[in-house]
C-alpha cells in the first residue's frame, strides 16, 4: 500500500490534472469574449462607474481600517478641534483631511462609517424586498385566478402611495407602537421594513409577467407530466429563468434604497445621530451650513450623489446588456 502511494506521488497521479486547468482557462477566455464582457469593455462610462462603485464599496466595508478615528469613541475627540475646515483651507490641519464638525469629530471618518451604515441598510433592504417580491410574483403568475388578482391589486394599491410618504407612514407607525427607549435600538430594523414594504411591488410585477410566459413552455409542462409538485416547478424550474430582470431591478433599487434611507435620516426618522449614516451627517451639517461649516454637509452629500449615480449607471448598463433585443 505504501509502495503504491509513493509511486503515485512520484508519478504525479495525485496532482491536479492539466485538463482541469485548461478547461478553467477556456471558460475564462469564453467569458472574456462574451457579448456582455465586450459590451462592458467598450463602454468607458460603465467601466468608470464600476470602478467608482467598487471604491465606495471597499471604503464602506473597510471603514474601520481606513478611518483615522473611531466616531463611536467620544473620548477620542477634543472640543478644541471642533469646526476645523479641510486641511487645504486656511486654519485646517493635516490630521483632519476633510475638517471636523461642531463636536470635534473627524468628517472623513464619519463619512466612511456613514457610508458603511448606508450600504448595509441598502443591501439588506434590497435583499428583503427582492425575496418578498419574487416569491409573491412567482405565486401570482403560476396560480393566477383569485390569488393573482389579490396580489396584484395589493401591489397596485401600494404603488399609488409615494415611496417616501409610505416609508414615513411605516416608520411613524413603528415608532408609535414601540417604547421610546427602543427607538434607537430598532432604527435599522424600522428603516429596512419601510424600504422593503415600498420596494417589493416592482419585483412582483416583473416576475409575475415572466412567470406567465415561462408557465406555458415545454419544460414546465414536462415537469407537470412527470408529477413534480407546484413548489418544485415554481422555484426550481421557473424561478432560475426569470432572474435576469430581477438582477437589473435589484441594482437600480439599491440606489433608491440608499437615497430613501438618507431621506428618512435627514428628516429625523431614520438612523439616530450616534449611529452616523450619510443621511444623518447631511442632516447634522445642514444645521450649521449658514454658520460657515460648509464642509460638514458638502462632502457627505457628494458621496451620496456619487454612490447613487454610479449604481444607476451600472444598473442601466446591466439592463441593456441583458436585453437580447439590444445585442
Amino acid at each position: 500500500m505504501a509502495i503504491n502511494t509513493t509511486k503515485a506521488a512520484l508519478t504525479g497521479q495525485n496532482s491536479p490534472r492539466p485538463g482541469g486547468l485548461k478547461k478553467i482557462w477556456q471558460q475564462l477566455l469564453a467569458a472574456y469574449d462574451s457579448d456582455i464582457a465586450y459590451n462592458f469593455r467598450t463602454s468607458r462610462l460603465t467601466m468608470f462607474a464600476t470602478a467608482v462603485l467598487a471604491l465606495l464599496l471597499f471604503s464602506g466595508i473597510g471603514a474601520s481600517l481606513l478611518s483615522h478615528y473611531d466616531p463611536f469613541d467620544m473620548a477620542a475627540f477634543d472640543l478644541m478641534d471642533s469646526e476645523l475646515p479641510p486641511f487645504w483651507v486656511e486654519g485646517g490641519e493635516a490630521r483632519f483631511w476633510l475638517g471636523t464638525d461642531i463636536q470635534g469629530r473627524d468628517v472623513y471618518s464619519l463619512i466612511l462609517h456613514g457610508l458603511q451604515v448606508s450600504l448595509i441598510v441598502g443591501f439588506i433592504s434590497v435583499l428583503c424586498a427582492m425575496a418578498l417580491g419574487v416569491t409573491l410574483g412567482v405565486i401570482s403568475g403560476y396560480f393566477g385566478g383569485m390569488i393573482d388578482a389579490l396580489i396584484m391589486r395589493l401591489a397596485d394599491a401600494m404603488l399609488s402611495f409615494p415611496t417616501i410618504m409610505f416609508a414615513l407612514l411605516v416608520s411613524g407607525a413603528a415608532r408609535g407602537l414601540l417604547p421610546q427607549e427602543m427607538h434607537d435600538q430598532m432604527a435599522v430594523y424600522i428603516i429596512v421594513i419601510s424600504i422593503t414594504l415600498t420596494g417589493w411591488m416592482q419585483y412582483a410585477r416583473t416576475v409575475r409577467g415572466c412567470t406567465l410566459l415561462e408557465g406555458n413552455k415545454e419544460y414546465v409542462q414536462a415537469a407537470k407530466v412527470m408529477g413534480s409538485n407546484n413548489m418544485r416547478i415554481m422555484f426550481q424550474h421557473i424561478l432560475p429563468n426569470v432572474l435576469s430582470p430581477v438582477m437589473v431591478l435589484a441594482t437600480l433599487h439599491l440606489a433608491l434604497a440608499v437615497l430613501t434611507e438618507a431621506t428618512l435620516s435627514f428628516l429625523g426618522v431614520g438612523m439616530p445621530p450616534h449611529q452616523p449614516s450619510l443621511g444623518t451627517l447631511i442632516n447634522e451639517g445642514n444645521r450649521y451650513l449658514f454658520s460657515g461649516q460648509w464642509w460638514v454637509v458638502l462632502f457627505p452629500s457628494l458621496v451620496l450623489v456619487i454612490l447613487a449615480l454610479s449604481v444607476n449607471l451600472v444598473g442601466d448598463w446591466l439592463r441593456d446588456a441583458l436585453n437580447p433585443k439590444l445585442r
